[in-house]
């Protein structure tokens, strides 16, 4: 059954490259530029046609990524007038940049389904839990104390299908890297730190949506005292420890088709950021080399959460097209960022640099890249 959800994640990256490419092909034909091939994946053609316009479609065994080609990429002589060298510069840099454009756009649109179908990062409440229920509700095992009766009067109170728009003066907004997991994982972390000074109730501002009023409430946290246990997980008798809880259970908030609209973009813009944050934790050795991963682990890591839940799909799909779009405009020779930056260079200097060099820095690029790619999977697997 397992193999069902690889095929699915494999379809789901093929279609990732046909927009990346699409993007390449349409802005290039709306230039007039001469197409050769369309091709999907690499290595051997499992299908190939020509359509009127003498362009080869073609889908490759390899599903690593794809290409549009073009007359005359590798082309030296200035007399060409059809090969894409020999084009302007302003038009290159445009038909490079085209294939990001629409990743991003896809990204767009798919955080938008996310965002008016299952909601992601804004919170709405779904219930309140009493005090007296927290120990049996939250599941806390061997409690020796329990919250007793709060004292947020009630004016002032979370009510149920209220939507948490901030905490402590923090906006919860996944764009920005404040998301209510992150905040509430902030105060209780503060808590463990600053137990002596704690007591059995604490009570935190927050701002939400009633009823389309904007209204000024107070979430409590309550200290659960909690027996420890030992290594055979008996209780250790005298010794305790303490864990905190919110008395409110949450749901995502599912926005409306206007706030969905409104907000798509930069919620895109927070998915590309969360990719960019990666990759400087990553240079900066914070993050380990098997936290990232190739193909194979994109597929398999796809396959995964689709089994998990389809509904995973709605965020991965937006995810993984903004990091395409975010990779492929670094300037790493052979990407679209890389032709960019030579071609914009070329557009300074009022003539290219030397087109044999050009050529053998982004070949050596594209074989660097691939052994990369494959490294890094080979280390994710093995690590």
């Amino acid at each position: 059954m397992y193999i069902l959800y690889i095929l699915l994640a494999i379809v789901i990256l093929l279609l990732m490259v046909l927009v990346h490419e699409f993007g390449h092909y349409t802005i290039g034909r709306m230039l007039n530029f001469k197409i050769t091939e369309f091709s999907v994946g690499f290595g051997k053609a499992l299908f190939s046609r020509k359509n009127k316009r003498g362009e080869l479609i073609s889908l490759r065994i390899f599903p690593l990524g794809g290409y549009c080609a073009f007359a005359g990429e590798d082309e030296t002589d200035e007399n060409n007038k059809d090969a894409f060298t020999n084009q302007k510069p302003w038009k290159r840099i445009l038909v490079f940049l085209a294939g990001v454009t629409f990743n991003f756009a896809f990204a767009v649109i798919f955080s938008f389904i996310l965002l008016c179908t299952i909601g992601y990062d804004i919170p709405q409440v779904t219930t309140i839990v009493a005090p007296d229920k927290i120990v049996e509700t939250m599941n806390i095992k061997n409690p020796l104390s329990a919250p007793e009766s709060p004292v947020i009067p009630e004016e002032f109170a979370l009510q149920p299908n209220d939507i948490i728009i901030s905490i402590d003066g923090k906006n919860i907004d996944f764009a920005y890297g404040s998301t209510y997991n992150q905040i509430i994982s902030d105060h209780l972390d503060r808590l463990v730190k600053d137990t002596e000074h704690f007591e059995d109730l604490a009570v935190v501002d927050a701002v939400v949506r009633r009823n389309n009023k904007y209204e000024n409430v107070k979430i409590g946290i309550y200290r659960v005292e909690v027996q420890k246990l030992d290594e055979n997980k008996n209780p250790i008798v005298g010794e305790s420890t303490y864990t905190y809880v919110w008395n409110v259970n949450a749901k995502a908030y599912v926005h409306t088709v206007g706030e969905a609209l409104e907000r798509a973009v930069p919620f895109t813009f927070g998915l590309a950021w969360t990719v960019l944050k990666s990759l400087w934790l990553l240079i900066t050795f914070q993050l380990p080399i098997s936290a990232i991963g190739g193909p194979i682990t994109t597929i398999t890591t796809i396959a995964s959460y689709t089994q998990a839940n389809y509904a995973n799909l709605l965020l991965l799909i937006p995810l993984i097209s903004a990091n395409l779009a975010i990779f492929n405009i670094l300037p790493i020779p052979a990407l679209d960022g890389a032709h960019v930056l030579f071609t914009t260079i070329e557009s300074i200097r009022k003539k290219p640099i030397k087109r044999e060099t050009e050529n053998m820095i982004h070949t050596i690029g594209l074989f660097v890249l691939f052994g990369a790619v494959i490294l890094i999977d080979i280390l994710h697997f093995l690590l």
